[in-house]
């Protein structure tokens, strides 16, 4: 079976110069921290969200026998762009050439870079990264981060922000803040608050592009299978985090399994993760960053770096209310998200064609809607 590790969220600080001497200070003297997710969801062991400042960082894993399953649930079948009055730079400006999207197998691609991402930017896949957001959110008991960012952010960062909606969604609640979200595509709404920006850039440059040691806080999420080069990509973030900013990040595994063992070996879930993994291997952007991003964190120079795991049930089969809600919300995730997942891998990495991939997709979703699978994955 595909390998699914737990790699959990991490929380690292940047150290100062003076770090060896004497306690780092942050800006006004607390002492600077960078908060990380792996391929799990971020969670902090303060009730508030927060880490305590003086708390030691300890890797949290969550129990393989957590989500408790509702025996009934088998038998029981009824049951986001441009702020019209910026300028415009090098990065941000549309040129017709990065508007000009491809299109291929029925679904629309990103332009700029055309192929170093497989994830379509159409209307359906956006659906998923929202449907995605409000799964992060229940994950996060409602918050947009977990790092102790204090009330006055000035600069922030999102990586990849796909649709724009935690951008925008951070800007409405912190007006004090100026973020900026790049992403390959221009596919964020075009009216939006004063205090955020839009781009069009590329993660995996050498540069980023922004001024060094000025953001308080770099955002990421879901950028598995987009990165060629996760260390330097990392070097990118300590670099760019002004002394003290904190770094979040938050991945999932695409390996699905379970504890009961109704993910069988060979099953559809089990043939799913592990033609991924294969496919992202050959496409040089492997899709297991979930499980390496400690490791990564501490070799790029980050300090206190803390993981945490969650599971994501596919199907709402579990009797804890919340995890049944969450579950509900990512079979949909699924159902709306595997097409644009898999299309692009397979048919121009792995050579498949448009008809052995509608067939296979086929098969997911009676997987997705078996009430027998008590599948989940890795956040």
């Amino acid at each position: 079976m595909a390998d699914e590790s737990q790699g959990p969220p991490a929380v690292a600080r940047k150290s100062t110069p003076s770090s060896t001497a004497s306690s780092p200070k942050r800006h006004g003297g607390a002492s600077p921290r960078l908060n990380t997710a792996t391929a799990t969801f971020h969670s902090t062991t303060a009730p508030d969200g927060e880490l305590p400042h003086n708390s030691t960082p300890a890797a949290v894993s969550i129990p393989a026998n957590d989500i408790p399953v509702d025996e009934e649930y088998e038998i029981n079948d009824s049951d986001s762009a441009v702020d019209a009055g910026s300028e415009l730079s090098d990065t941000t400006s549309l040129y017709s050439d990065i508007i000009k999207y491809r299109f291929e197998n029925g679904r629309r691609y990103h332009s700029y870079r055309d192929g170093e991402y497989w994830g379509p930017n159409d209307e359906k896949q956006n659906n998923q990264l929202d449907i995605a957001h409000n799964l992060y959110l229940l994950t996060l008991s409602g918050k947009l981060f977990l790092a102790p960012i204090g009330d006055n952010p000035q600069q922030v960062l999102d990586v990849g922000t796909g649709t724009g909606i935690w951008a925008i969604d951070f800007a409405d609640q912190y007006p004090s803040a100026q973020v900026i979200g790049f992403d390959l595509s221009p596919t964020q709404p075009s009216w939006v608050a004063p205090n955020v920006r839009f781009e069009v850039n590329d993660a995996c440059e050498a540069d980023w592009g922004y001024e060094k040691n000025s953001f308080d806080f770099i955002h990421a999420r879901a950028m598995y299978g987009s990165i060629a080069d996760w260390p330097a990509f990392y070097q990118q973030a300590l670099a760019h985090l002004a002394p003290g900013g904190w770094f979040q990040q938050i991945e999932m595994s695409v390996v699905p399994t379970s504890d009961d063992g109704s993910v069988t070996e060979g099953s559809i879930f089990d043939q799913w993760g592990k033609i991924s993994l294969e496919a992202g291997d050959k496409f040089g952007k492997d899709l297991r960053i979930h499980e390496q991003i400690k490791g990564y964190l501490n070799d790029a120079g980050f300090e206190g770096v803390v993981e945490h795991v969650y599971k994501w049930p596919i199907g709402p089969w579990s009797k804890d209310p919340h995890m049944r809600e969450i579950g509900l919300w990512n079979q949909l995730h699924w159902q709306e998200g595997i097409e644009g997942w898999s299309l692009a891998l397979l048919t121009r990495v792995l050579g498949w064609s448009y008809a052995e991939v509608q067939v296979y997709l086929s098969k997911m979703r009676e997987g997705l809607r078996d009430r027998r699978i008590h599948a989940y994955h890795i956040m």
